[in-house]
Order: C-alpha cells, then structure tokens, then sequence
C-alpha cells in the first residue's frame, strides 16, 4: 500500500470532524491511481481510529444488459454508461440514514460488471469517501452529486504513466496489446480529456 502524505490524512481526519457523516470525493481521469489513492487514505484514517468507508463510483457502471440496449457497449467508462442519479441518490443515504447500514454496489474487474450490495456502510459516524471519474462534471446529476461532498480531490499523475497503466490493466483484464492501445485511443482518452477539463474546479490537486 503507498504512503500517504500526512498532511493529506490530518485535512480527511478534519473533515470527519464536521459531521456525524461526511463524504469526500477523490477525482481523476482514467489510469491516474484514484483508487490506489483511496484505499491508501482509507487505511491510513483507519490505523488513527477515524471511521471511515467507501463508496465507489464505479459500482454504478450500467451493466452490459443496459449497455447493450443502450448501444453503448463499446463506449463502457464515458459518463452516460453510469447511473448518475442512482450514485447522487445512495450517496444521500450514505450521508443521511446513519442508523442503519446502507449496503452500496462495488465493481468487479475481472467481471468488468457492477455488484449490487457489495459494500456495507455501517451505522453510525463515518467519513465516506467516494472516488470516480466525473465527480466534478457540471452536468446533472453529477453536479447534483457533487453538491453532497464536502470536499473533491483531483488525483492528477503524468500523462504518459496514466496512459501506460491504462493500457497494462486492460491487458492484464484480457485484450490484447493492441486492442488495449486502440481502446485507450478511441474511448479512455476522450473521457480523460472531459475529467481533466474540470481539474481547475477541484478543492485539491494530490499530485502522484
């Protein structure tokens, strides 16, 4: 698990202090290491006694039935293959209905589909952190979404790095090379460049 700098766990450890829930959103674009970023933060609050869980974005990927129906097979990642008002509205729950545990979906790579339920946020206080791609979009539902959070990281790391790793996961996930590279071209970087145009909009640049 990488290191997290300490400054940035004493400004997530300030912002559980807020509420009895709050929710931080940690953005980027594809490749630039959200996730790792997240569940290095998580861990790191955790060993300091801060609640804390995690709702990620992903889990409202549409799965492929929708996508094929939809015709956006081939688009998978670009914001209209997400249910944005399913994720504004769990993450109110998360957020509201803290007597209770709210079970929120994960995402399963290997799968590449989305799992209902797979993650428990428990009762009581807890900071959520939630990480995805268009969580500063100006577009409903996400600015909707982005009205909830309290604060949103932007996980920013070089171009060429984001890119390199986007197209080892996709192999490691079962294209070849070559169509790892052509989907990168054709659908990640387009996405890519959508995120990175809100960077300027982000609370914090968390550079890798």
């Amino acid at each position: 698990m990488p290191t997290v700098a300490p400054a940035l766990i004493d400004r997530a450890e300030r912002l559980a202090g807020r509420a009895d829930r709050v929710a931080l959103g940690i953005a980027g674009e594809p490749g630039s290491g959200k996730t790792t970023l997240t569940l290095a933060l998580i861990a790191a609050l955790e060993e300091r006694g801060v609640a804390v869980a995690w709702l990620p974005m992903d889990g409202f990927h549409l799965g492929d039935g929708s996508l094929r129906s939809l015709g956006l097979v081939d688009r998978k990642g670009a914001i209209e293959t997400f249910d944005g008002w399913g994720y504004a509205a769990t993450l109110r729950r998360a957020l509201t209905e803290v007597d209770h545990p709210v079970y929120v979906p994960g995402f399963e790579r290997t799968l590449e589909q989305p799992i209902a339920a797979d993650r428990r946020i428990a009762a009581g206080p807890a900071l959520i952190v939630t990480e995805g791609n268009y969580l500063l979009d100006a577009e409903e539902p996400w600015a909707v979404a982005r009205g909830l959070l309290a604060e949103v990281w932007f996980a920013e790391t070089p171009q060429d790095l984001r890119r390199e790793r986007l197209v080892a996961r996709h192999v490691a996930f079962g294209k070849t090379p070559a169509e790892a590279e052509a989907w990168v071209a054709a659908v990640d970087e387009p996405n890519a460049e959508r995120i990175r145009a809100r960077r300027g909009v982000a609370d914090l640049i968390v550079a890798d």
